[in-house]
């Protein structure tokens, strides 16, 4: 991995993170439909539209493993992005890679009102538009494999883009069933090589503050220095834009625990086994330093 970090006792703590639960808080609206908890009940969302564009620059102040809270599963979060990047979409392909949150969302019920066999994520899910966007001949196409390409050989272009989102299985209406247990919520990716940096810029249509967004950094982060290192290239910064930035009703008590809590310098995400096919890459292959969180919290809720 080229370029190297500033030393932890020189990096700045990271306000971002609260100052996003912050501004949900205040300036979000009540979303006017409820959503169902793990057990049943409904909950509603406070929604922020356009939330501040948060910007982290690796290598000068750390990856954006947040420390309010101990991220003791953060292999699992990047685990779940490599994952989708070499096309899985079932349950038990994404435990081969760490991930074994997706239980919930991949049960008998919610995959038969669909279509799909029990643990298969669908046909719109991350994995198959990543890995498998369909095209017009019904064939294929790789979207990583090909952005890889483009940027070595046109490394000046600003479209390095990759879309998560396959319309015709992600629409629901009376005359389309959905082809997928949850419509993609991230993974909407602008590469820009720029300096010799290869920057990276997520957006992202939907965003659970408390509990999806700290998984989003961290794989997203991890994932920027693998793709750098396939290029050949220093990581630089990392931007995440989210359009509507939520929290739910019954996770406000653990809002204001974080919020509560002290604010550490992020720490050090090194690559310690590089690989030239960025489709070979595991969680094995990263190692964490110099985190220094405060204690885990059990039990935020998470919406089914």
């Amino acid at each position: 991995m080229k370029g190297e970090y500033r030393p932890y006792n020189e990096r700045t703590p990271d306000e971002q993170y609260k100052n996003l639960i912050r501004a949900v808080l205040d300036q979000g609206t009540w979303g006017p439909s409820p959503m169902v908890d793990e057990n049943g009940k409904e909950v509603r969302t406070i929604d922020l539209l356009g939330a501040p564009v948060m910007r982290f620059d690796l290598l000068k102040n750390g990856v954006p493993f947040i420390t309010e809270r101990k991220l003791g599963f953060w292999k699992a979060a990047v685990g779940e992005l490599l994952a989708f990047v070499n096309g899985v979409h079932t349950q038990e392909g994404l435990e081969e890679y760490n991930c074994k949150w997706w239980q919930a969302w991949c049960t008998e019920k919610k995959c038969a009102k669909r279509g799909l066999e029990t643990g298969d994520l669908g046909p719109g899910s991350y994995g198959a538009a990543f890995h498998d966007f369909p095209t017009v001949d019904d064939g294929s196409f790789n979207q990583f494999a090909e952005i890889i390409q483009q940027m070595k050989e046109r490394p000046e272009l600003k479209t390095h883009f990759i879309s998560p989102w396959i319309p015709q299985y992600t629409i629901r209406n009376k005359d389309h069933q959905q082809k997928v247990v949850v419509c993609p919520c991230h993974g909407w990716m602008h590469f820009r090589i720029l300096d010799d940096k290869l920057n990276l810029v997520m957006f992202q249509r939907s965003c659970d503050v408390l509990v999806g967004c700290v998984s989003n950094w961290m794989q997203y982060s991890a994932f920027l220095l693998a793709m750098a290192d396939v290029l050949d290239l220093e990581p630089g910064e990392f931007v995440h834009m989210i359009s509507d930035a939520h929290i739910y009703e019954n996770q406000l008590p653990w809002a204001d625990e974080i919020l509560a809590r002290e604010t550490k310098p992020f720490p050090t995400l090194k690559i310690t086994n590089s690989h030239d096919n960025i489709f070979d890459y595991r969680p094995d292959d990263f190692e964490l330093s110099d985190y220094d969180p405060a204690p885990g919290i059990k039990g935020i809720p998470v919406a089914i």
